[in-house]
């Protein structure tokens, strides 16, 4: 009866099992896997709501690219023109039209590992197959490029990446720019980078110039307001095409076609994106200065893997130690809540994912627990 896009276990794993009984049973959880800004205490001007109320919001002006003073602001904030700039409803909506755009059923994009999972998930319900290439770490992250060419096949189609990276929070190098420049050109394939915490420079601001790669193959930048704003509830992200003339041309158009099938992104949220925008640089500013409190404080503790930007920290466990059994250890016995690495795809064992958007006094009683019992189990 059903899909067989829909081919991943439904039954919950030992971690999920045991965090929904701590919840049942009332426990007080300190949470450091937090995402969302909206839980996570940030202060939010009440002019929000009002931008919503824009009575141009009760009359539907159906746009496949979205309304055009809505997409203008998004290109003066991204420093793009506001003609490659598609709206959709979230970054997850960009990436199902753009496996629409660029691949037949069984085709590949390559995605990185370490990476967030959401990509799996999506391209496998647009029956695409996904090929994992390596970032390999030596004091900084960075992209394995012989093991990029060596997943490149006919039936490739893109190259994904995060940048910087969820969770590695390592930001993209002129060099590697350069680099998949020339092999995406080399076999016809795609750039699609999803930035949407480029916004979030953890020590120096970084600009990403993606001009290199994009003479001679098609980018696609992805962002949206769940984190440009922190408001993942008004559910409105973009795309930016980039790329020779043509490409980016005949993309646009079978874009275009794609989206009006949808035609998903609100009016009401359309028309209040200009202020949406304006009013989120305050909400940024706030998570930022979160993020690099946690991680000042985090650095004074221990030594966390050097990290760029982002919300996330990422912690080695010591040699030895088994980082499943040492995450339910923690939660079932200290109420501490954190992601493993086996989640994000870590190529090799041993990692703690940390949100640094938990809040402070949160945060540094949930690391101090952790860091007493790794304490309490380091092997003599």
């Amino acid at each position: 009866m059903f899909s067989r896009r829909i081919r991943w276990s439904l039954e919950q794993n030992e971690y999920s099992k045991l965090l929904h009984a701590k919840r049942a049973g009332g426990a007080a959880l300190l949470d450091l896997t937090e995402s969302n800004p909206t839980q996570a205490g940030i202060a939010y001007p009440a002019a929000i709501l009002s931008a919503l109320g824009d009575v141009r919001g009760l009359i539907y002006e159906p746009n496949p690219w979205g309304l055009p003073h809505a997409r203008e602001a998004v290109a003066a904030v991204e420093k793009a023109p506001a003609e490659r700039v598609m709206l959709t409803a979230s970054t997850s909506e960009s990436y199902g039209y753009l496996f629409k755009l660029l691949c037949n059923p069984g085709d590949r994009v390559l995605i990185p590992r370490p990476s967030y999972p959401l990509f799996e998930f999506l391209a496998r319900l647009e029956n695409v197959e996904v090929v994992h290439y390596s970032l390999r770490y030596h004091r900084q992250w960075e992209i394995d490029f012989d093991s990029l060419r060596e997943r490149v096949t006919p039936r490739t189609r893109a190259i994904l990446l995060v940048n910087p990276n969820n969770p590695t929070g390592s930001y993209i190098r002129p060099a590697e720019v350069a680099q998949l420049g020339r092999l995406c050109a080399q076999h016809s394939l795609a750039v699609v980078s999803d930035e949407v915490f480029h916004e979030y420079p953890l020590d120096s601001p970084v600009h990403t110039d993606w001009g290199p790669a994009a003479e001679g193959t098609l980018v696609v930048r992805l962002n949206g307001l769940s984190k440009m704003a922190g408001l993942p509830q008004m559910k409105a992200g973009w795309m930016i095409l980039d790329g020779p003339p043509k490409i980016c041309r005949e993309a646009g158009e079978r874009l275009e076609l794609i989206a009006d099938t949808y035609l998903s992104v609100s009016t009401p949220v359309q028309h209040a994106l200009p202020e949406l925008l304006r009013l989120g640089d305050g909400v940024r500013r706030q998570i930022l200065e979160r993020l690099r409190g946690n991680l000042h404080w985090l650095r004074s503790m221990c030594g966390p893997l050097p990290v760029e930007g982002g919300w996330y920290a990422i912690l080695q466990l010591p040699e030895g130690f088994d980082e499943h059994a040492f995450v339910l250890d923690l939660l079932d016995q200290d109420e501490v809540l954190v992601q493993p690495g086996y989640f994000y795809d870590f190529e090799v064992e041993g990692f703690l994912v940390l949100s640094l958007l938990a809040k402070p006094e949160e945060f540094r009683e949930g690391v101090e627990r952790l860091l007493r019992r790794i304490s309490r189990m380091r092997p003599a």
